[in-house]
């Protein structure tokens, strides 16, 4: 049980920084432009596989750092030459976009790399358990996705709370017209955030690709999960973000790891009746596995309900 406890505990944690290295771009981009990205997810899969393309002639080093700045540049082109027309019109055109565009970053993904999962394999130099629990070897490689996150996430909040460029972003996002009559280009700074955004998801698709299955669904897989956790923090709010990453990241880790059945959590509750049969006699033999990647829905569903503009978000969902 220890082992499990252990061992669950750093995977949801690592999931968590995942989601919120995604979710922390998706968070910026919506409270300076007011823009939900749907095809934030998109640019994630786009990290993976110019990492994985990038890591095929240079390595996997060379590809952690090319491929984000890639793909960081090829959001920073899309908001410039697409989004920026398309704002002017509001907030449907915008989402219609995004939704568009990401349907064709998959048709492209396709075209250049096939439907079939690619080799893209962990480096050489963290092949190895770093260390073992009990009798499981926890990878040195997931320790690294861990590091690179945590000080992604220290970093994203230094620069925005102790640099100049990270108080202009933050003037810009509620004040755009003052900004701009002190002399700033609010429409670069729109572009700056937008690509960086992307950049970060870029980041989270590179180190992830080894770890999880690099293929053109990738970003469908996750794509909703991650709105998921832009509603349940707060839209706009990038504390909210982190908390809710995490709280679904390991959430949903445990749920998954955990074999017990709804009638076992309802006899460890007191309840001893069960049903005679039919639909409520197969749900009470469901398992908490089985329902685990529902749970981070029905926590969206009771967030909504209760606190609709999240967790620590002013703007309501």
């Amino acid at each position: 049980m220890l082992e499990l406890l252990i061992v669950s505990t750093l995977n949801g944690v690592l999931y968590g920084m995942l989601l919120f290295l995604m979710a922390s771009g998706l968070t910026l981009i919506f409270s300076m432009m007011g823009v939900l990205n749907f095809a934030h997810a998109s640019f994630y899969m786009l990290g993976a596989f110019f990492g994985y393309q990038i890591s095929r002639y240079t390595g996997f080093w060379i590809g952690l750092v090319a491929a984000p700045l890639v793909v960081g540049g090829l959001g920073a082109l899309v908001e410039r030459y697409g989004l920026r027309n398309v704002h002017r019109h509001g907030h449907v055109p915008e989402l219609l976009f995004t939704f568009g565009l990401a349907y064709v970053i998959e048709e492209v993904v396709q075209m250049i790399w096939g439907k079939l999962p690619v080799d893209y394999r962990v480096p050489p130099l963290l092949d190895f358990p770093a260390f073992t629990i009990f009798d499981t070897n926890y990878p040195a490689y997931k320790l690294f996705m861990l590091a690179v996150s945590v000080a992604i996430f220290v970093g994203l909040l230094l620069v925005l709370a102790r640099t100049r460029i990270g108080l202009i972003i933050q003037a810009a996002l509620t004040h755009p017209n003052m900004v701009g009559m002190l002399g700033h280009d609010v429409a670069k700074v729109f572009m700056l955030v937008f690509g960086v955004g992307t950049g970060l998801a870029a980041v989270a698709g590179v180190i992830a690709g080894p770890s999880l299955v690099t293929q053109s669904n990738m970003a469908g897989l996750l794509g909703p999960i991650l709105f998921v956790v832009v509603v349940v923090g707060g839209l706009g709010s990038l504390t909210g973000a982190f908390v809710a990453s995490l709280l679904i990241g390991l959430v949903q880790t445990f749920a998954v790891s955990l074999d017990v059945s709804v009638s076992s959590v309802a006899q460890a509750l007191g309840i001893t009746a069960q049903p005679a049969g039919g639909v409520l006699g197969d749900l009470w033999t469901v398992t908490i596995a089985q329902i685990g990647p529902v749970i981070p829905y029905l926590l969206l569903v009771v967030v909504l309900i209760a606190r609709p503009t999240g967790l620590l978000g002013n703007r309501e969902a």
